[in-house]
């Protein structure tokens, strides 16, 4: 069985189901990376199994292998680096790299009391315009209309913006969309603490906390900035110890392999499947690129605007 993906270089994912566990080599690199049946990386490419590893991943997951090669993790990890802060100074919509598709909040800057409504980026213009669908709402009780100013949170793969945009056209040809003037104010919304977001990420842990003998599997079931929760198939430490978590993330279509050491701050019983012990996990203190790498992760699946809407500006 394929699966077919798109990606966002030159050639697409092609998954291919692993139904036998003899088709992932053990103590060797594997020569593929190892995809979930949902498109999350499970192992990349030069990953090593053992054989309890190996039980456990097909115990918990559906693996499917990329058959397309993965890029190099050097040139993924300084990609992520490079999408860090690009230092003080007013901000322009180049500093917010939104991508087409960009879940965007709108509302009247008339009506700030009322809720944002979600949109889409589909477009930008030559001089800094946006193009973006109407307002999503069962029963809109506001239409934008030309000359409105509009307050827009736009949740991009690093931060979260609030930005100030003129409503330059009303279209409804070929389809109802929205035309935005070039942002007047840009600022950056600060983060709230612990943005968590759900997961099922194949996580190699252990005791060693260089991460050179992890030989255990679990399942990383949610995500944020400080933390995770990990499913194990036995109590991993007490609280207070510390272990080693490394996982591949992809955030805004860029790979990268993430380690950290993880603090033990609490067992729980509501595991997402029978059997397991839930730790709940506080990391250590990360490198600048883990940061980036990790908030990008998140906030590429964080899919709430009204999350943000009301944060100060």
């Amino acid at each position: 069985m394929h699966l077919h993906e798109p990606g966002s270089g030159t050639a697409s994912k092609i998954l291919e189901l692993v139904a036998d566990p003899g088709q992932l080599p053990l103590e060797t690199p594997l020569p593929l990376a190892v995809i979930h049946h949902d498109g999350t990386m499970l192992l990349p490419q030069g990953g090593v199994l053992n054989s309890e590893q190996r039980d456990f991943l097909f115990a918990h997951f559906q693996p499917y292998r990329n058959t397309v090669e993965e890029a190099s993790l050097a040139s993924t990890q300084d990609s992520l680096a490079d999408r860090g802060d690009r230092g003080k100074g007013p901000l322009t919509l180049d500093d917010m790299n939104l991508a087409i598709g960009a879940l965007l909040g709108i509302r009247s800057q008339a009506g700030s009391g009322r809720e944002m409504l979600p949109c889409r980026l589909i477009g930008f213009r030559p001089g800094g315009a946006m193009f973006v669908t109407p307002p999503a709402a069962a029963k809109p009780a506001w239409e934008p209309f030309q000359g409105e100013q509009v307050e827009i949170v736009a949740i991009a793969t690093q931060a979260v913006f609030w930005l100030v945009c003129t409503v330059e056209a009303v279209c409804t040809h070929p389809f109802r969309y929205l035309v935005l003037s070039e942002p007047g104010t840009i600022r950056r919304l600060r983060e709230r603490r612990a943005v968590r977001v759900r997961t099922q990420l194949a996580v190699r842990y252990g005791v060693d906390l260089t991460g050179s003998e992890l030989d255990r599997l679990g399942i990383g079931c949610d995500i944020s900035v400080l933390g995770m929760s990990l499913a194990a198939g036995r109590k991993i430490g007490e609280v207070g110890e510390r272990i080693c978590v490394v996982f591949p993330i992809e955030a805004g279509n860029v790979g990268a392999t993430f380690q950290a050491v993880a603090v033990i701050r609490n067992l729980r019983a509501d595991t997402p499947q029978p059997g397991l012990t839930l730790h709940g996990l506080e990391f250590d203190t990360l490198s600048h690129e883990s940061q980036v790498a990790l908030k990008t992760f998140v906030f590429d699946r964080q899919d709430a605007v009204s999350y943000w809407a009301g944060m100060p500006t």
